[in-house]
């Protein structure tokens, strides 16, 4: 939790935020806090089934597909439609279906990195085990240890005397095997262990997505504890300052997408059709659902590089994004984020009204430059796209680092974006 006692709007903003993020080791936790904290606002929030019939859908709902998450509020003809769009997956090391193995006296695991994560960061860590385990009687449980069940250590530097300079490359399937512990490895331990968590037989288990997490919890840094560290910025603090908008506005619709460090082709990324099903029992009417998109806008919220003061070289001179500068708008002439100038305005203005600061990104043309779920979005729906975040730095690692002060405005920003 954050250092300190919230006494500010922006101490109980991160406050909450580092709340939500240690609720949410996985994406799977991700989705469940978000559905617990829009039931808890006694707004009227239910959740429905997909397949339900289009009666069965309430003006104010959401739906849960695994790890991705969809909620909407009053959309039925609304001449302005929002939509908040962000993702619940991080880059980590995820547990392969037979992990056991060991070699010179210690027990292993084999996990598999998930995403573009920075390996280094997961050197030296202790790491805690999360996701959902599937049982033979149907019944998927989650699962969330923040013990430090794993630690994968460094190679000393008497065995690698260049590390500091070009070192040893780490290769993800020889050295990314943390240590379980002493003795011999034996075919089943880590499913005897994923039982005994549980509290059912290991024999009742079927297969898991389970995945690694560093154990220490968000909390604030610095002299003046302005500053947020914390696993999993990228991307939780859009998911939750989307949960937050929702809840503060009580319109427009909020897309927590799984998958995104992957390219969201897959059933639950941003590339389904699962916003489509929704919207379809929402607005039967095919022209009604062409006029809502057709006038709507979506903010694709993604965390944004600020610039890092040790390589300044690295960023695009004329815009140097700062920590603690506001929102930030993502632009990319191919398309690798969405934003055009009509959509850009629509974001602009809810700055304005939410009377936040607003800093512009370009990504170096010499450097090749990452991408969201804007493009796929506005490729998918036809709805006009706008990518923006806010400022960090460490992005992909295993901790992360990004300003107090830009918790509250990225909120702020969402939220006045949602009211339109």
């Amino acid at each position: 939790m954050m250092s300190g006692v919230a006494t500010t709007d922006t101490d109980a903003d991160v406050a909450d935020l580092s709340a939500y993020i240690d609720a949410s080791p996985s994406p799977f936790h991700a989705v469940e806090e978000a559905a617990r904290r829009l039931e808890a606002s006694g707004a009227g929030y239910v959740r429905v089934e997909e397949s339900d019939p289009p009666a069965d859908f309430p003006s104010r709902g959401y739906v849960i597909r695994d790890g991705s998450f969809v909620a909407w509020a009053d959309i039925v003809g609304d001449d302005d439609f929002r939509m908040i769009g962000a993702h619940t997956d991080s880059p980590n090391l995820r547990v392969k279906p037979r992990p056991d193995q060991g070699r010179v006296g210690v027990r292993q695991l084999a996990l598999e990195p998930y995403g573009g994560l920075l390996l280094n960061s997961w050197l030296g860590r202790d790491l805690g085990i999360s996701g959902r385990v599937a049982l033979d009687d149907g019944r998927l449980r989650l699962l969330h240890t923040d013990a430090p069940v794993l630690h994968l250590p460094q190679l000393a530097i008497h065995l690698d005397r260049e590390v500091n300079t070009k070192g040893v490359l780490i290769d993800p399937q020889r050295h990314t095997a943390p240590i379980f512990g002493i003795g011999p490895s034996a075919d089943g331990d880590f499913a005897r262990w994923v039982g005994q968590q549980l509290g059912v037989d290991p024999g009742n288990i079927v297969a898991w997505d389970l995945m690694t997490h560093d154990t220490g919890p968000a909390t604030t840094v610095g002299p003046d504890h302005d500053l947020v560290s914390a696993p999993r910025l990228d991307n939780l603090c859009s998911s939750w300052a989307a949960v937050e908008a929702l809840r503060t506005t009580g319109r427009g619709m909020i897309t927590l997408w799984d998958h995104e460090e992957i390219g969201s082709v897959s059933n639950r990324g941003a590339a389904s059709p699962l916003v489509e099903t929704v919207l379809e029992q929402l607005v039967p009417e095919p022209s009604d659902r062409r006029t809502l998109l057709a006038r709507g806008t979506c903010a694709s919220s993604d965390m944004a590089h600020a610039a890092h003061p040790n390589y300044t070289e690295r960023h695009e001179p004329n815009h140097l994004i700062q920590l603690a500068g506001g929102p930030v708008i993502k632009s990319n002439v191919n398309q690798r984020y969405a934003t055009d100038a009509r959509s850009a305005r629509v974001f602009a203005a809810a700055c304005k009204r939410a009377s936040t600061p607003l800093q512009w990104y370009a990504h170096r043309a010499d450097i090749p430059c990452g991408s969201t779920i804007g493009p796929i979005t506005a490729g998918r729906l036809g709805i006009s796209v706008v990518d923006v975040g806010a400022p960090m730095l460490a992005m992909h690692s295993a901790r992360e680092l990004m300003a107090v002060a830009d918790v509250g405005l990225l909120r702020r920003a969402l939220t006045a974006f949602l009211e339109g």
